[in-house]
């Protein structure tokens, strides 16, 4: 008889610890997503051309590549730079780009991460029409 409750114990402990390890959940070391701390932001026209503001909001220095494309894949501008808390401004010549698409693109050193905006510039004709009673 005390055979058979000290087996009944020891399968029900067992029992217990196989039910909690089964069912929990492993802690994975899972990496600190880092992202470049820059935005680009449209700031308005200069002889109608757009003019694009991108901002930089790190606080140690850190290096950038800066890569502008036409919507063919074509390299328009390309430049390193490098700082803290930087602004750089881009005016766009929509004459000879049409109404395609230009892609920014910026890739951190350190981080090895890259952040990419699209523009989609189009063109069209607005006109405004007001009606008014005089009398």
């Amino acid at each position: 008889m005390k055979n058979a409750l000290i087996n009944t114990r020891i399968f029900a402990i067992a029992l217990a610890v196989t039910c909690t390890t089964a069912f929990s959940t492993p802690a994975l070391a899972i990496e600190e997503k880092k992202t470049i701390p820059v935005e680009l932001k449209f700031v308005g026209n200069i002889n109608n051309q757009p003019v694009f503001m991108l901002n930089f909001t790190n606080t140690e220095v850190n290096e950038y590549t800066v890569i502008v494309r036409d919507n063919y894949g074509i390299v328009l501008y390309k430049d390193k730079v490098k700082g803290s808390n930087m602004t750089q401004k881009f005016i766009l010549n929509t004459e000879d780009l049409g109404d395609g698409e230009i892609k920014f693109e910026i890739i951190g050193k350190k981080t090895d991460k890259t952040a990419v905006y699209e523009v989609n510039t189009v063109s069209r004709l607005v006109s405004d029409v007001v009606v008014s009673k005089v009398k």
